[in-house]
This record gives structure tokens, C-alpha cells and sequence, in this order.
């Protein structure tokens, strides 16, 4: 009998396609318009945060590639920190939760699927609301928004966590995605889903938790 809820019976449909190709698969030149569609993506965030007042690269001028103090103004503005790695679950997440509703379509169209999500999300975390949310609700209290370079880089982490969670697949990127939470818990006393959590229901044990660390 035929059981969606069995675990190996999702992690199927995750993987499910209409077609036989494997992501960056080229045959012909319409295989070509997913890629070209993901690049346009990026260009019309890059100019939706430049018009939001987004600063290109940190906003103190500092250019190194990166800042692993999430305490400080540099986190955020650079092009890796601690939080890249989130990005990298949102991929995973992205790439499990795409498979499941989208599990006819070509992996390649899923994959421009969640770079359109990344980078709506990109624009959203930087506006006002989201901005003052983080600020009041969860660790980030310096946070004023992310850099361009840092937003693109995000949107790349994320499309890399996509491919990785395509070719561990299920159980091997579920073990992943634990692993990560927990070094991310264990270091910097945040998470992806602490995060999620925060922003929406704050809990001020979890916020005292993170603070004392």
C-alpha cells in the first residue's frame, strides 16, 4: 500500500522529475533560460536593495571578504560570516520543500524557484520593518541591514545549498542540516531555526541564552 507519510516515500518525491536530466544538464539552448532567468533575479535585487539604500561593501568601508564577529557593525556587511551557513540551509530547506509541492517539475526550474525565494527574502530582510524586527526581537541589535555584496552572497549560498541538498540527497543532507544547527548553536548561539523562532515568537529565555553567551 502506497503511503505518502513514509519518510523514504517523500524523500522520493523530493528528487521526482518529469525529466531524466541532472541539474546544469545542457542539451539544448532552452536549457539555457533557467540559468539565465537565475542571473536576472539577482540583478533585479541587487537594484531593488541599491534603491532601498543599501551600502555595496560594508558600510564602515572596511572591504576584507569577511567578519565572523556577529556581534559587531561588520556582521552582515561582508561577503561570509556566520550566517552564510544559514543561507546555505535555507538551500536545503528550500530544496526539500520545492521537491515536495514541485516534484514534476525539472530540478533545474526548481533550483530558479529558490533563488527567486532567496532573493525576495534578501529584499524583505531589508526593509525597515524586518530590520527594526530583528533589532527588538532577536540578538541582532546592531544590525542595519545587509550589504549588496553580502546579499548576493547569501542568494549564492543559498543555490549552493540547493545543489548540495540535490546530490547528498535526503537523509544524507538531513544529517547535514542537524550537524550545522548545531555547530551554529554551540558557537555563536544561533541558528537558522533559532532564528526563524526569534523573529516569530521571541522568546526571552532563548534571547537571555544567546546574550550570556
Amino acid at each position: 500500500m502506497h503511503k505518502f507519510g513514509n519518510p523514504t516515500t517523500i524523500s522520493r518525491s523530493m528528487y521526482a522529475t518529469s525529466d531524466s536530466k541532472p541539474l546544469l544538464s545542457i542539451e539544448s539552448p532552452k536549457d539555457y533560460l533557467p540559468y539565465i532567468l537565475m542571473f536576472c533575479v539577482a540583478i533585479f535585487a541587487v537594484g531593488v536593495l541599491r534603491y532601498e539604500g543599501r551600502v555595496w561593501w560594508c558600510q564602515t568601508g572596511d572591504l576584507s571578504p569577511w567578519s565572523w564577529n556577529i556581534w559587531s557593525t561588520h556582521n552582515s556587511q561582508h561577503v561570509v560570516d556566520p550566517y552564510s551557513f544559514t543561507h546555505v540551509l535555507h538551500g536545503v530547506l528550500e530544496f526539500w520543500l520545492i521537491g515536495l509541492i514541485f516534484r514534476g517539475v525539472p530540478v533545474a526550474w526548481r533550483w530558479l524557484f529558490a533563488v527567486m525565494i532567496e532573493s525576495s527574502w534578501e529584499i524583505a530582510e531589508n526593509s525597515s520593518y524586518v530590520i527594526e524586527r530583528y533589532r527588538s526581537a532577536t540578538i541582532s541589535l546592531d544590525y542595519f541591514g545587509d550589504s549588496i555584496i553580502n546579499s548576493l552572497a547569501d542568494i549564492t549560498c543559498c543555490a549552493t545549498g540547493f545543489v548540495i541538498a540535490y546530490k547528498l540527497r535526503f537523509w544524507k543532507s538531513l544529517t547535514l542540516f542537524l550537524t550545522t544547527e548545531a555547530i551554529l548553536i554551540l558557537t555563536i548561539h544561533d541558528s537558522l531555526l533559532i532564528n526563524i523562532i526569534m523573529l516569530i515568537y521571541p522568546i526571552e529565555a532563548i534571547k537571555a541564552w544567546q546574550i550570556s553567551g
